[in-house]
């Protein structure tokens, strides 16, 4: 479900194409605004692929834009439905709401006559094309690897809706605020639909360098350490980065899980979670090259704020973003840093190894508090155990959704300013 962040810039959206809309109850009525809507819908869902730098502040991180992507998405899709159904049910709605001939589309001749009539004609495929690939997304009834080649043919199809819904708006439109901001979005999904089609999305924000070393940390963990050299913008601890391993595989999002150390060394732990990760120890090696894209993201457990109790959450291999803020702090002690109460869970501390590493870590760092609830002994992290003892609680969390749910659930009664941080990695 969307957070409430998404539901709001969705809620957003909506009202300030509906506010350019003239009302009127008609057959033509219902039938623009539904076009006109599905059309803006899939502009906005297309510039979002593009991952823009200047979105990732008000949408609250790339993982925050690419939930928003989906809901834009979704949201198109059932407004390209409605306008097909209304289509369908012309006759019915035409007795029922009567007509508005101001809204008829325009009429031409010559070479633009018939570029409508095929316009007109890609209407419906397109939407048959678009519920098939959109049904295959969200179902998620094919693996990655091809949903990310499938997931190509989207801007294709965008192109030849936006051409339908050019030659076949009412002519009045383009007079009026209602045509200016479709056209301007259509501009911006155009554009963003020959970025995706000649793979531009993030380029100048990718990187190529060698793989330093890979190494077994646990049987479910590899660390691999990257080499970019000084061409690394550094990054923020808690930020993640897009890894292409093998360029036919394409990007996979990780989280750095090493402090920035202004060499270009990045450090992931990478969890074996599927088919592609848990073949990496065996497909990487030493001197191998790869290209990251990023930094991206918005999750900084050090930016809580101030008198705020800080209270960091990490579940398995979520323990990576703190990580590289315990490393961050040791490697500026000369900042007053604030307390934090950080749990760290996880299936078996006896073997887990980044038990000792945050030991090791935290054992430097006083202000920091490590809690350990070890799954095998029966300790299970509740909202209870977070030991709440302040009015202003910030809550940052990384781990699995269902340990989220928890805890926000047992949290939704707590009395203050409460304010839980996560990120969400669902990129499809």
């Amino acid at each position: 479900m969307p957070t409430p962040r998404t539901w709001i810039l969705l809620g957003l959206l909506l009202m300030m194409q509906l506010a350019l809309w003239q009302w009127s109850l008609s057959y033509e009525h219902f039938l623009t605004l539904s076009g006109y809507l599905a059309i803006n819908f899939m502009s906005i869902t297309l510039l979002l692929a593009t991952r823009p730098a200047w979105l990732e502040t008000p949408t609250g991180g790339l993982d925050k834009m690419y939930q928003l992507h989906k809901w834009t998405g979704i949201l198109a899709v059932v407004f390209a439905l409605s306008h097909w159904l209304i289509e369908m049910g012309d006759d019915a709605l035409k007795a029922l709401f009567g007509r508005d001939r101001s809204l008829r589309e325009g009429r031409f001749s010559g070479l633009l006559d018939n570029l409508q009539d095929g316009a007109e004609d890609l209407g419906e495929p397109g939407l048959y094309l678009l519920l098939l690939l959109v049904a295959i997304s969200l179902l998620r009834l094919v693996p990655y690897f091809y949903w990310r080649h499938l997931h190509r043919v989207m801007p294709l199809i965008y192109l030849a809706l936006a051409a339908h819904a050019l030659l076949l708006a009412p002519l009045s439109w383009w007079q009026q605020p209602t045509g200016w901001i479709m056209a301007l979005l259509i501009v911006g999904g155009v554009f963003s639909s020959l970025q995706s089609l000649t793979g531009q999305i993030g380029r100048s924000r990718r990187y190529k360098g060698l793989i330093q070393s890979v190494g077994q940390v646990s049987s479910q963990i590899t660390e691999v350490v990257c080499d970019l050299g000084k061409q690394w913008p550094g990054h923020r601890a808690g930020q993640f980065a897009l890894v292409t391993f093998d360029r036919i595989e394409g990007g996979h999002p990780f989280t750095l899980s090493s402090a920035d150390q202004h060499n270009g060394q990045l450090s992931f732990q990478i969890k074996a979670l599927g088919d592609y990760t848990r073949k990496i120890p065996q497909r990487l090696h030493s001197g191998q090259a790869v290209t990251v894209e990023g930094p991206y993201g918005r999750f900084d457990p050090e930016s809580g704020r101030k008198k705020a109790q800080q209270i960091w959450v990490a579940g398995g291999i979520g323990i990576t973003p703190f990580l590289a803020a315990l490393e961050n702090r040791l490697n500026q002690p000369e900042q007053t840093r604030a307390a934090v109460n950080l749990h760290y869970c996880t299936a078996s501390a006896e073997t887990d190894p980044m038990v000792q590493r945050l030991q090791r870590l935290t054992t430097q760092l006083p202000e920091v508090s490590l809690q350990i609830h070890d799954s095998k002994q029966g300790q299970r992290l509740t909202a209870e155990l977070l030991l709440i003892n302040q009015q202003k609680v910030d809550v940052w969390f990384c781990g699995p959704q269902g340990l989220a749910n928890a805890l926000r659930s047992g949290l939704k009664h707590q009395s203050g300013s409460l304010r839980f941080h996560q990120e969400i990695f669902e990129f499809r």
